[in-house]
């Protein structure tokens, strides 16, 4: 069989050139045929791949084709205006941007064979909405739905703390709708601490009104009047607020968390008379420790040495039970006084009634005969033990401030318009009481207690 020619052998060999056309082969070239005088065969030179006159391989073939075609389409380009050059007056075009085909084929799989809209939802919901312009909104609107909710306002909370509260709570529908409206708002709001009711789902604008409205706090209101006595104020905080007696009691026993001298026989007369606004859920502790301070602050304002303070508001306390209106008041502390001055008993059946334990001023001649009742000024000298009842800021500057007179007794003469006469002898102060035992027979249900 005749032996075909290898690759290499027909690569090797040079295309005959067309006719008409003369070779001028290089010294040491192989000879052409037809040519005048053979030359020894030589072995044929090393040629470049796709070197002029040189067939190609295909792969080679290939690689040149795709070249010259990038080359076509970079001219091509070069010839076109640039955008980018001219919105910015020259430079590189911007970098293409990367389509979001990577996730977006992950979506199409779990749609078709992974568990439907619902898993592609719950994993790329972020994705989803940026794609379809969905975004999410951030504020509700109107004043929220009929369901409400508390909220406490801490003292010292910022506008972020607040944000976050409302947006936890359910009130606001996140916590940058409501701040972006403190930032926004002229002059810049405050905040009273508390509780609020609010409703849910309500725009920021709506629970900002609210919050500056005092009707949205949650408030207990409990009106502390002057001359209780401690069991009768503990009771009234129990009735007003709910909180259990015995747990108001307990908390008035700790006199130390009170800031109640030592050596008091109780917190009666330390607890100002007031009206007080509790917060839900506060304490029985925090509640008399409010009522302790206003105490304390009412006597430093009146210039009250912490030394003098149990004389002080032992005397208020009498003055505040015995005396009929808050003009005889005076009078009254200096009655008190000059007997203390010159070692007379006071004689004050408010004093031996309290110790007695009973509601009632009136008392019994058993009773102010009763040497073992320390409260007792029948039967003991000076002050009695410690206070009988909560003084009011009036009785306090009237025991400070006693009005000038020589009276060493009173005695009330009307029930109803609560006329007192006040007498400086004892045969003095017979008549005025002839004078109040007359009035008690022609009003027969006055009640004395």
């Amino acid at each position: 069989m005749t032996n075909e020619p290898s690759w290499d052998e027909i690569f090797a060999k040079r295309p005959t050139p067309p006719a008409g056309a003369t070779a001028s082969p290089a010294a040491g070239s192989p000879a052409e045929p037809g040519a005048a005088s053979p030359v020894a065969p030589v072995a044929p030179s090393p040629v470049a791949p796709g070197q002029p006159g040189q067939p190609l391989t295909r792969r080679e073939a290939r690689a040149r084709a795709e070249q010259e075609e990038q080359a076509a389409r970079d001219a091509a380009a070069a010839q076109r205006p640039s955008t980018f050059a001219s919105v910015t007056g020259g430079g590189a075009p911007p970098p293409k941007r990367r389509r979001r085909t990577g996730w977006i084929g992950l979506l199409i799989v779990l749609l078709v064979f992974g568990g439907g809209a619902y898993a592609a939802w719950s994993l790329f919901e972020p994705q989803i909405r940026a794609l379809l312009g969905w975004q999410l909104p951030e504020d509700y609107e109107g004043s929220g739905t009929a369901k409400t909710v508390d909220v406490v306002i801490a003292s010292g909370d910022t506008g972020v703390a607040i944000s976050h509260t409302l947006a936890k709570a359910g009130v606001t529908m996140t916590p940058k709708a409501f701040y972006d409206l403190l930032v926004a708002t002229e002059p810049a709001p405050t905040f009273q601490p508390g509780t609020y009711r609010l409703h849910a789902r309500m725009s920021a604008a709506a629970a900002l009104a609210a919050l500056q409205d005092p009707a949205s706090r949650v408030v207990t209101k409990v009106l502390i009047t002057e001359g209780q006595t401690l069991p009768q104020l503990l009771q009234t905080l129990a009735d007003k607020t709910g909180t259990p007696l015995a747990d108001l009691q307990a908390a008035s026993q700790d006199l130390a968390a009170l800031g109640i001298p030592a050596g008091e026989p109780s917190a009666e007369g330390w607890l100002f008379p007031a009206t007080y606004e509790f917060d839900p859920g506060t304490s029985a502790a925090d509640m008399l420790g409010q009522m302790a301070q206003v105490m304390r602050r009412t006597l430093d304002k009146a210039g009250v040495a912490e030394a003098d303070r149990h004389d002080v508001l032992t005397l208020a306390s009498i003055i505040q039970k015995e005396g009929g209106s808050t003009a005889d008041f005076y009078k009254v502390a200096r009655v008190f006084q000059n007997r203390l001055d010159i070692g007379m008993r006071l004689q004050s059946d408010a004093t031996v009634a309290y110790g007695a334990g009973s509601s009632r001023i009136a008392t019994t001649a058993a009773q102010r005969a009763d040497t073992a009742n320390p409260y007792n000024t029948y039967a003991r000298d000076g002050l009695p033990v410690g206070p009988i009842s909560a003084p009011g800021a009036d009785a306090i500057d009237a025991a400070l401030h006693p009005a000038a007179g020589d009276w060493l007794y009173f005695v009330l003469v009307d029930g109803e318009t609560g006329e007192t006469v006040f007498s400086k002898t004892a045969a003095e102060h017979e008549t005025a009481v002839k004078q109040w035992q007359a009035w008690i027979r022609d009003h027969p249900d006055f009640d004395n207690g």
